[in-house]
């Protein structure tokens, strides 16, 4: 649930915003008043640094775009924006919540004139995000998960029993995409470690050993690119286990470094939302010295998809001195890509000794 008073003020900002469209309709010279949205473009990314840890994050300047209904090229864009704020404003007056992909429906079946694709239900609520400078979750909107958790790690939700997620199976605890949920679940732990993996079949691997086991830590995986409710659920275990290092283990290719930055800076696609849940999160592999390890037809050729990433990411301030960086370039300059299964040419057991040896080395950064 949404607080009574966020529920308010969010109610209002819309309100005003109506209102102010209509004065500007309804006067002597009429106008079709522009929205003023903060611009998720690279180049109106900041970073900020923590004065009390190591964490950095991506924020967004106030440097504004505007959407006309005049131009012709972004007027269903315009049209889209006060779309999702009429469902936006319904879903608070009746104290619901739906997910985006609900919403999407919603939209398809009430608008199809302007609506027949997710992602344009997604953009036009991160400038609904924009123009009201809220949050999605204060609009009545909960993200989908795809995230789930296995390991040393107690969970308990108001009014329920304990979930320990060193029981479960090699699926692991699914992470619920309810944020107010996420945020008052307590949450118990002996372990030493967060282990952030990149990909299902690899987080199953690990969960079915039992690598929480031999090395005392918590598996979290969204099964690729980072969802929101995974993310806010790694930044509420960062908060209340500050001294646990968390570490990545991704592909060594620029997806998987793309994933691993989206955990650690935040994503500007994430508009006005892209700082709130960065993270400290240490790469541990695959890096470019653990590539004596994996045989040499196993190395893959990258992908067109692949260099785009990589010039994306090399074109970003995330990397400028950084490690990161010296990484993005080696896989350019090699050409090629390595997938974390590589690894399984010496046994499935391998992954778990792998990972066991680069703790104990503190083979991280």
């Amino acid at each position: 649930m949404i607080t009574k008073f966020l529920v308010f003020q969010v109610r209002a900002r819309i309100e005003a915003t109506i209102l102010k469209f209509l004065h500007l309709l309804a006067s002597p010279t009429p106008t079709v008043a522009d929205l003023p949205l903060i611009a998720r473009r690279s180049k109106n990314a900041r970073f900020r640094h923590s004065l009390f840890g190591d964490v950095t994050s991506i924020y967004l300047s106030q440097s504004l775009c505007r959407i006309s209904l005049m131009k012709i090229n972004v007027a269903k864009t315009f049209i889209r924006v006060w779309k999702v704020l009429e469902l936006c404003f319904q879903l608070l007056v009746h104290g619901k919540q739906v997910t985006q992909r609900e919403l999407f429906y919603k939209l398809l079946s009430s608008s199809p004139k302007y609506f027949d694709s997710q992602v344009q239900v997604n953009k036009s609520v991160q400038d609904v995000v924009s123009l009201l400078c809220c949050s999605r979750n204060s609009l009545g909107l909960m993200p989908s998960s795809r995230g789930t958790v296995v390991g040393r790690l107690l969970i308990q939700e108001e009014n329920q029993e304990i979930v320990d997620c060193s029981l479960l199976g090699p699926a692991g605890q699914a992470i619920t995409g309810n944020l107010h949920l996420l945020e008052n679940f307590v949450f118990q732990s002996n372990a030493r470690y967060i282990f952030v993996i990149e990909k299902d079949a690899i987080f199953q691997r690990l969960a079915e050993d039992r690598i929480f086991n031999h090395i005392p830590s918590i598996l979290v995986t969204a099964k690729g690119y980072p969802d929101i409710a995974t993310r806010v659920f790694l930044h509420r275990l960062s908060k209340i286990f500050p001294t646990l290092p968390i570490l990545a283990l991704v592909d060594w290719n620029p997806a998987g470094l793309a994933i691993l930055c989206t955990y650690k800076f935040g994503s500007i696609g994430m508009g006005l939302e892209a700082y709130r849940y960065a993270c400290d999160v240490k790469w541990l592999g695959l890096r470019s010295d653990d590539l004596m390890l994996v045989p040499q037809d196993s190395k893959v050729m990258m992908k067109t998809r692949d260099l785009q990433i990589a010039k994306s990411l090399m074109s970003s301030d995330m990397l400028q001195d950084h490690k990161y960086k010296e990484e993005l370039r080696a896989m350019i300059q090699g050409g090629q890509r390595v997938e974390i299964e590589a690894l399984y040419a010496h046994g499935y057991e391998f992954l778990g000794r792998y990972m066991v040896t680069k703790v104990v080395q503190d083979d991280y950064f």
